[in-house]
């Protein structure tokens, strides 16, 4: 049925084979019906698939060339790359409503009928056969492959208790229960982790992904499926619970690489789609863009530093929690401090810590403080480099010409500290900033003096914090608070206390 059928609300008016001959509705398979609403998107530049964000010139083509030659294919990439989001929206690709046989259980085709139940109705009522209509959310089924998965949860078994209550002998087709496949019959069914399979049910799907028919129990028996299949898998090395077996691989047509945002604009974009940042509270935060970039180059680190199990992958998941994490943790000191209004400062980066350490698998796993201290160390990386996009390499001297950093440091130098924390509100956060000599000017000599204040006083805190990263600053973290002194006091002090002597 096409689209139009649909629409004209003949699921409404259709309750039998007659009346349904005299729509002249024509019966096509799942995956010419898929291809010819793919088509009727195309031409009228509908999206295909609506919220996925950086594969729409990579993996998206390659999904419509798979269900144009309908094909089955696979999605292969590590975890958090949006794989069952867009295996989800295939459903869309399906019409409104189709009919089948009134009572069927596997979706029977009132013009091709394939079971029993169907046949004997068809054959004894003909035209008045009556007919009902399915959604496409009915025609959509998916399974996460487990290690506990059987062949009857798929394929389906023989119901010996049906059988008695009917009293069937066990050799009749009515004493089957089918599985999730022949039940997604005329429609899309998915596996997710497929390789989580184990290997001889795997065995069980090449049947289905050939022959397209379905065999239970050794029954001399054939129903032909009409099914659209498609999987997800992580690569095999990184899983190691198990394997795409041979001959499964050479019957799904085409195997599809998805991937992680290629460039920061694009998990920008991801991040604040998915995030709950925008949220219903009683105080307003506001987000500075240099933190966005710097959140997303936090997973760009992770996903290039030798700490992290590069198999494992970093989920964008990992930056969309990070993102709510950043963004309570400002909420919480407004709400602390009785103020309604806050920005987004670099301790609150520090606080999205936990939102990491979870979703990072390091290459040598060890106590917690490990992960933390890794954590810690991608987003100072992080820090680091969106600051040298924007401003001078603080490691880099110049002898011609002084640098902008050497009256700051002169600052710390001369005995002065700067304290920062959650225990400050914005004024006095501002103020503070404001107290370090020849912080200002650096900033807005390198930003320009129209660049507002709300991204001056974050540019002017993350200097401090690039200054700290390449050894220019010490830093000391207590409680919720951050202490920013000169370098060389900051090593004194520690070596005085770690030795127990008093230097002076």
């Amino acid at each position: 049925m096409t689209q139009k059928t649909a629409d004209m609300g003949l699921n409404e008016k259709v309750s039998s084979l007659g009346d349904l001959k005299e729509t002249g509705w024509k019966s096509v398979s799942v995956k010419e019906e898929m291809r010819k609403n793919l088509i009727a998107r195309m031409k009228s530049d509908q999206v295909t698939f609506d919220g996925i964000l950086g594969y729409e010139e990579t993996v998206i083509p390659q999904i419509q060339q798979a269900i144009l030659a309908k094909h089955d294919f696979i999605l292969l990439g590590l975890r958090g790359q949006g794989k069952t989001r867009l295996l989800r929206q295939m459903i869309y690709l399906l019409d409104e409503h189709m009919p089948i046989v009134k009572g069927s259980i596997i979706n029977d085709d009132p013009f091709r009928p394939l079971s029993r139940f169907a046949r004997e109705i068809l054959q004894d009522m003909g035209d008045d056969t009556p007919i009902s209509w399915v959604s496409r959310e009915e025609r959509f089924s998916e399974k996460l492959a487990t290690p506990d998965t059987t062949v009857s949860d798929l394929i389906g078994d023989i119901d010996p208790i049906k059988a008695a209550s009917q009293k069937l002998d066990l050799s009749h087709e009515d004493s089957i229960n089918f599985g999730l496949i022949p039940r997604s019959n005329r429609g899309i069914f998915i596996i997710n982790e497929l390789p989580d399979l184990q290997p001889r049910i795997q065995v069980a799907l090449l049947n289905i992904m050939q022959e397209r028919d379905i065999q239970i129990r050794g029954f001399k028996f054939r129903i032909p499926l009409d099914v659209c299949m498609a999987f997800s898998a992580n690569p095999e090395d990184y899983t190691n619970r198990g394997n795409i077996i041979t001959p499964l691989k050479d019957r799904i047509d085409a195997q599809i690489i998805t991937h992680y945002p290629k460039d920061i604009e694009t998990a920008i974009k991801i991040t604040a789609q998915e995030s709950w940042a925008q949220r219903e509270m009683s105080v307003e935060i506001q987000i500075p863009d240099v933190f966005r970039h710097i959140l997303e180059q936090v997973a760009f680190e992770a996903r290039s530093s030798e700490y992290i199990d590069q198999k494992s992958g970093v989920s964008t998941r990992m930056t969309i929690t990070a993102m709510e994490q950043m963004v309570s943790a400002a909420e919480r000191r407004a709400l602390l401090l009785g103020i309604d209004k806050t920005q987004i400062r670099v301790s609150d980066l520090y606080h999205i810590i936990p939102a990491l350490t979870g979703k990072l698998e390091l290459v040598y796993e060890g106590e917690q403080e490990g992960a933390i201290n890794v954590a810690k160390l991608i987003v100072g990386k992080a820090i680091t480099k969106v600051y040298k996009n924007h401003f001078p390499d603080p490691s880099k001297r110049n002898e011609e010409s002084p640098s902008i950093y050497e009256p700051i440091g002169l600052h710390f130098e001369l005995g002065s500290e700067l304290i920062l924390g959650d225990h400050i509100n914005d004024e006095e956060y501002r103020e503070a900033l404001n107290e370090v000599k020849g912080l200002q000017t650096a900033v807005t000599g390198v930003m320009g003096e129209t660049t507002n204040e709300l991204d001056i006083l974050a540019w002017m805190d993350i200097t401090l914090e690039a200054l700290h990263q390449h050894s220019m600053l010490g830093k000391e973290e207590i409680n919720q608070s951050t202490r920013y002194t000169d370098m060389l006091g900051s090593m004194l002090d520690q070596l005085d206390t770690s030795s127990g002597y008093d230097l002076e």
